[in-house]
């Protein structure tokens, strides 16, 4: 499940060539950023960020803007500031964070994202059964069959793309269970998601793609209105919040939200955690020695490959830093270099299964901390032990292309060998 705090997407497609400047920004701290786009072959994509704290002050202006909700926002890249941000909410609002239905003259709001509390919680209640520990581990079954299938087509074939064969698809096929999508639409969601989280941020791919989901998820409801079901679009259709019936535009902002957030995270994370292992033998040998590392490790794969980098809206005007911020601006927390903060991470770049306290914020924080952090770290721990269990010592296949993103794209492609 992608963050719940915001499914953010950087881009300038559709904005103006120069991005005005407000007033009160001043020109010395104006910057034009792009490291969490920026396709590289190094061995950790994201070390592009690790000068940031020597080249950039600690908040800056950012002219890089989103279609439907900014030309430019606010960045903070420290712990600290971080941390304040995702849990002020008398300061800073979701209230427009994912907001792609809008490119589509949707009106509706992405729940439980785009409100703050207390109305946030009231979502959160009805949702949140779902999501639990109790109710994850109830699923981890079907979790372990639905990866386990996916190895069996290419454990005996000593090669495999664990991007694109695995982890592209074990994710989206758990969550479709969850909600009771039917499975033969795999392939057109992976479609839609990709136009909108993927395509170079051209708007009009976007629209295509929200308009596509949203129009689907519109007869989709129709379905479950129908009949009823035991699975989480009924429960959410056939639902109440505080004893009244949804109205139209809570189901279907429900619905998109979950959509949105349920098809790509853990997919980029799988593929970007695989491709550390496959140039990282080392790492692979002391998971294999001890498996009981594994949870930290996944905590540690998360910390180490933070894919979002979340807005929020400013409720008023206010000091960061001595920094002047109006309301209406948006302050947008920069995880890529959080999660590095030597402040808060000693030995920030290195990955260390053995780390005593591991708060990222690859999960977001505050009370819009991913609503499927559970789900999402569970279904990576059964990824990760069960590629550990079947297949030996794998790599990186000779001669293939070493690309990656230090964001949502991550890594399309992910061929890796073993010996058979």
């Amino acid at each position: 499940m992608a963050d719940d705090s915001a499914i953010n997407v950087a881009g300038a497609g559709g904005l103006p060539a120069t991005p005005k400047i407000p007033d009160h920004v001043p020109a010395s701290l104006v910057r034009d950023i792009d490291f969490h786009k920026r396709p590289n072959t190094l061995d950790d994509p994201f070390s592009l960020t690790e000068r940031m704290y020597e080249d950039f002050p600690p908040i800056f202006w950012s002219t890089e803007g989103v279609p439907g909700r900014y030309d430019g926002c606010w960045v903070v890249t420290h712990y600290e500031d971080i941390r304040e941000v995702y849990q002020n909410d008398a300061l800073y609002s979701t209230e427009d964070a994912a907001n792609f239905q809008v490119l589509v003259g949707e009106t509706f709001k992405m729940l439980p994202l785009a409100v703050d509390p207390p109305e946030h919680g009231k979502y959160r209640v009805l949702l949140n059964p779902w999501f639990s520990p109790r109710a994850i581990t109830e699923m981890e079954p079907k979790i372990r069959a639905t990866i386990n299938d996916l190895i069996d087509k290419f454990v005996d074939k000593g090669e495999a793309d664990l991007a694109y064969d695995f982890g592209r698809l074990y994710p989206v096929r758990v969550f479709m269970d969850l909600m009771g999508f039917p499975a033969e639409k795999l392939e057109e969601f992976l479609q839609w998601e990709y136009a909108i989280l993927h395509s170079d941020f051209v708007e009009e791919r976007i629209k295509w793609g929200i308009g596509s989901a949203i129009a689907y998820l519109r007869s989709f409801i129709e379905e479950v209105r129908k009949t009823p079901q035991n699975n989480l679009a009924s429960h959410i259709v056939h639902g109440k919040i505080e004893d009244r019936p949804l109205t139209e535009d809570e189901i279907i902002g429900t619905m998109t939200f979950l959509w949105v957030g349920g098809l790509d995270t853990v997919a980029a994370t799988t593929s970007l955690m695989f491709r550390r292992l496959a140039l990282r033998p080392d790492l692979q040998k002391v998971l294999r020695d001890d498996p009981g590392l594994i949870p930290n490790a996944i905590e540690e794969f998360l910390r180490t490959e933070p894919l979002v980098n979340s807005t929020r809206l400013v409720k008023a005007d206010h000091l960061i830093r001595g920094v002047q911020i109006k309301k209406g601006d948006n302050v947008q927390c920069y995880n890529s270099m959080g999660n590095f903060d030597p402040a808060e991470f000693e030995n920030p770049r290195e990955i260390r299964f053995d780390r005593p306290s591991n708060r990222h914020f690859s999960l977001a924080g505050g009370p819009h901390r991913c609503l499927g952090s559970h789900l999402a770290r569970r279904e990576l721990r059964i990824a990760l032990s069960e590629i550990l269990r079947r297949l030996p010592t794998f790599g990186l296949k000779p001669g293939s292309d070493r690309t990656a993103v230090p964001g949502l794209v991550a890594v399309p492609r992910l061929p890796v060998v073993w010996p058979v």
